[in-house]
């Protein structure tokens, strides 16, 4: 996005939301048990206070026992208390179920405590059993999700990933999956278990007393309300976020993979003011998200204390009265903790839900990126280039549609045969190559192999007969001959070594202290520019490929090792149809057609002798090279 501020927009959050829980559907089954569990385990949990405040009315009733005269009905005993003039209190042992003169049943009280503690252990077996499964759901969801986009970029065309930062497309990889796994695991679960919660207590309230209900459920709407006006300003907060996020990994991959360059063009400062910058800017994002989302659970807390007064006032007046008892009351005012207490977690959730489903649709954004051009199915016959003959029929191309590069062009490569291609920077020279490997797909005409339009075979069936060495070397983390055998991975380690020696890495390599099992780092940073580019050509040296495509491949080899690299390429490219990119026009003179291109078109053709002859293009570049300064008096 460049340096300005983010587009703030709203996200889909209900349309983003469900397709994330459809990442969710093939494990039904088991949401289906943690649902199950869910309900009995919310069942007991709900029963508890009703329970407990059964065993508060028999505590109550034994501490109002002993204050009336024994052998007396409890019906006596409240007349007696009215003829005293104590109303009140005959309306509290009339609403309760006192016995006159006895005092605390405690056999009754052990029984409904030992009933409590089997319902609350059972709600906790039955909580553990829910969170355990719903562990392995969304773990299982995010492995699957880890895998679709794993896919998908294999799908992405070269045209994707030029336009993309690298840091930006790793977080969406990293960072936003992590997130949204971090989302899941913590809200799935509780969600259900909230909506559960609330049902049943709200039943239970009802059951107790309809009024106290009623009070408790003033404040329902208000929370809603509460709950939606602070989410929707905080949703684009989240959005921004993330989108910094990506910003900032980007720019920290890009220092430390060029850290060299940064230091030897003194830009260190450049560097740290736009990590600055950028973090700066996701630091005000992040805290303006997590403090407005932040602001819901004291909003709702503090809606909770209010509900709490209410029922705790009209609950006194009720037992002063004798509508219900201390036990009823008691049992209400944990139900209406249980009730505003999932709300309330509900509603602390909301930050972690925004965040989530942010991560989650830019995620979905790189799923839905445009594909490259599926390949065909079924595929046409298999080719089998033993002849090698490349065509480029009226070939156009561009890489912005409003910017021509590559217009009409047509040329034919025999097999066998070495076609070089040389030309200024920008003249469609590496183009033309990542044509022929369909990194990118035609606008206009086509290009055959051996007569068969390579757009009618598989990517895989095409590339498998091509062999490619690039002026970017690419090493991974492992082992040189590791490095080496990527191209084949069937090659024995003679066959490891006979490429090594052909390529002359193996002088090299017998130098190192663990030989071919030498460790290089992803980077490729303990050996040197030119042993990385030697290493690369004995990649393609041992995946002996029909076509063999070198894009400035011996640009980072010192002279001596050019002339011997030079002699590899030569039996390499013995009965092989090559293309070879080259700017030092001393590499390409023994090639059997020279094609100087500029704007796209080719200008010239013919072989190194043929074209100094002729005085043209290829001439001056060749004189532009080789020409020795002459003083100016």
């Amino acid at each position: 996005m460049g340096m300005g501020v983010p587009v703030e927009k709203s996200m889909d959050f209900t349309g983003s939301g469900r397709r994330l829980l459809r990442q969710l559907a093939p494990e039904r089954a088991r949401i289906a048990v943690v649902g199950v569990l869910c309900v009995l385990s919310v069942a007991l949990a709900v029963a508890g206070p009703r329970l407990l405040g059964r065993a508060t009315d028999l505590v109550f009733a034994g501490f109002l026992g002993r204050r009336l005269p024994a052998g007396t009905t409890r019906a006596e005993a409240v007349e007696g208390l009215r003829a005293q003039g104590q109303e009140r209190f005959a309306d509290v042992v009339a609403g309760s179920g006192v016995v006159p003169g006895a005092g605390v049943d405690t056999g009754a009280l052990a029984s409904v405590l030992l009933v409590v503690m089997l319902v609350y252990v059972g709600s906790f077996l039955f909580g553990w059993m829910q969170g355990r499964i719903t562990t392995d759901v969304v773990q299982r969801s995010t492995y699957r999700l880890r895998e679709q986009v794993e896919a998908k970029l294999s799908r992405l065309p070269l045209r994707y990933v030029d336009r993309q930062e690298r840091g930006e497309v790793l977080s969406r990889v990293t960072n936003d999956i992590d997130n949204v796994a971090q989302t899941l695991q913590q809200t799935l679960s509780q969600l259900i278990t909230a909506l559960l919660t609330v049902v049943g207590v709200l039943v239970m309230m009802l059951w107790i007393s309809p009024l106290l209900a009623l009070v408790a459920l003033v404040t329902v709407p208000l929370s809603i309300a509460v709950t939606v006006a602070i989410a929707k300003r905080s949703q684009p907060q989240f959005v921004a976020q993330w989108s910094w996020t990506g910003q900032l990994n980007a720019h920290v991959e890009e220092m430390y993979t060029g850290h060299a360059l940064v230091k030897v063009f003194g830009r260190q400062q450049q560097a740290i003011d736009t990590f600055t910058e950028r973090n700066e800017q996701m630091y005000a994002a992040s805290f303006k998200a997590q403090f407005i989302s932040g602001m819901i659970q004291p909003a709702m807390g503090f809606l909770a204390n209010l509900n709490y007064v209410a029922i705790a006032v009209v609950g006194g007046l009720r037992v002063a009265s004798g509508a219900m008892t201390l036990g009823d009351v008691q049992a209400f005012i944990q139900y209406s903790r249980q009730f505003t207490q999932p709300l309330t977690q509900v509603a602390s959730m909301m930050n972690l839900l925004q965040s989530g489903v942010a991560s989650a649709e830019r995620v979905f954004e790189l799923l839905d990126a445009d594909e490259q051009t599926p390949d065909p199915e079924p595929a046409a016959v298999p080719v089998l280039p033993v002849r090698g003959r490349v065509t480029f029929e009226d070939v156009s191309f561009r890489y912005d549609p409003g910017t021509p590069l590559i217009e009409h062009l047509s040329l034919v490569a025999e097999p066998g045969r070495t076609v070089a291609i040389v030309g200024p920077t920008g003249a469609g020279k590496t183009t033309l190559v990542n044509l022929l490997m369909r990194f990118y797909d035609l606008d206009g005409g086509r290009i055959t192999l051996d007569g068969v339009d390579i757009a009618t075979m598989t990517r895989e069936a095409l590339r498998s007969r091509i062999g490619m060495v690039l002026q970017d070397t690419w090493l991974f983390g492992g082992t040189i001959a590791e490095n080496i055998r990527y191209g084949a991975p069937d090659a024995d380690d003679a066959a490891v070594v006979a490429a090594a020696q052909a390529t002359h890495v193996d002088r090299f390599v017998r130098t190192l202290p663990e030989g071919y099992e030498t460790r290089l780092d992803d980077e490729g940073s303990n050996v040197s520019a030119g042993e990385k580019q030697l290493l690369t050509i004995a990649r393609a040296f041992l995946a002996d490929p029909a076509i063999l495509v070198l894009d400035e491949a011996t640009s980072s080899v010192d002279t001596r090792t050019e002339v011997l690299v030079q002699q590899a390429m030569a039996t390499l490219r013995s009965g092989r149809t090559s293309f070879v990119i080259a700017h030092r026009l001393s590499t390409i003179r023994d090639a059997d057609v020279i094609l100087v291109m500029d704007h796209g078109a080719i200008v010239e053709h013919g072989t190194h002798t043929e074209l100094i002859a002729a005085g043209g293009a290829y001439a001056d570049l060749y004189a532009s090279q080789f020409a020795a300064a002459v003083p100016v008096e």
